[in-house]
């Protein structure tokens, strides 16, 4: 669990060289950490220029200090980004200065986490951060988008409302047993039972496309040797992937290759031929096939047509 007391740091931009890299802070000393490191007060919501030093007075860098006063930031606390030049020498040179100056190195995904923990967002939410980070088509990017803006959220609190509004008819029904209970009721009970399971359903429905947008769904090639596996991995891939021969038994392990079918992530997975084989090699191959069928979410078995 996070602790509000600790001012966190981290660099928000990925490993590698740019031209900006981003170092993100949250926490009570936002403010000092903002004094020491820039030498001047920053108003809140502000692109200001400035330049980062270190304590002994030598400039680390020029760039672009912003402060967000809580609670309106991304973590509903005292935010402070710090814009620099986009190297990793740069980058570790001033983080190093902010954690002198009593910043903590963030946990994984802390940052939404306290945002979280301070009610910015929902659980939901919180995990759709996570999906929109990692999608990898622009639908599993628009779908994250919605759940980040509340969209699944809104279906799971007013199912959890006509739980409650349940609940209560029921709880009310128990606690005046002794009284008549009108056929009204009874109707409006089971009204409202079938209607929260057509929302349960609805939302299971819609929960297998989200996760398959966002994990990507996983799909077999099987079939004999030179059924033509490998050359269709090699064209739904549009790359030389595999190894492609007129000798049976060329593909001995699971290969795959990553396509994008109306913006579905498919895992494309090239195998073995199924054959009887004394050959250990090609029998391991044909047992990796096997098992890479049974978890995938879709088989597609290849055969050649002139045969």
């Amino acid at each position: 669990m996070s602790d509000s007391t600790r001012t966190i740091a981290a660099k928000a931009t990925p490993p590698g060289v740019g031209g900006i890299g981003v170092i993100r802070l949250s926490g009570p000393d936002c403010l000092r950490i903002a004094l020491k490191l820039t030498g001047r007060q920053l108003n809140p919501r502000e692109a200001t220029p400035t330049r980062f030093h270190s304590k002994g007075g030598d400039t680390l860098d020029h760039g672009i200090a912003i402060l967000f006063k809580a609670p309106a930031s991304y973590t509903g606390e005292d935010v402070l980004e710090l814009h620099c030049h986009g190297g990793p020498v740069i980058l570790d040179s001033v983080l190093a200065e902010v954690t002198a100056l009593g910043a903590e190195l963030a946990r994984p995904g802390e940052f939404t986490e306290r945002a979280f923990l301070n009610e910015k967002m929902d659980l939901a939410q919180a995990e759709a951060v996570v999906d929109l980070i990692n999608s990898q088509t622009e639908t599993a990017a628009k779908c994250a988008i919605r759940s980040l803006e509340g969209y699944f959220s809104k279906k799971i609190n007013y199912l959890c409302s006509n739980l409650r509004e349940l609940r209560v008819i029921i709880e009310a029904n128990i606690d005046f047993s002794d009284e008549p209970v009108d056929s009204i009721k009874n109707k409006e009970i089971k009204t409202k039972i079938t209607e929260i399971n057509q929302n349960i359903a609805e939302l299971i429905d819609r929960s297998r496309p989200g996760e398959l947008l966002s994990t990507g769904a996983e799909v077999v090639l099987i079939g004999a040797p030179n059924a033509g596996k490998s050359s269709l991995l090699n064209a739904l891939a549009r790359a030389e992937r595999a190894i492609v021969t007129a000798t049976p038994g060329t593909t001995r392990d699971t290969l795959e290759a990553t396509i994008s079918l109306e913006g579905l992530p498919i895992r494309l997975t090239d195998t073995a031929g199924l054959r009887e084989s004394d050959d250990e090699i090609e029998a391991e191959g044909m047992r990796r096939a096997i098992t890479a069928a049974q978890r995938a979410d879709l088989v597609l078995e290849v055969r050649d047509d002139t045969q």
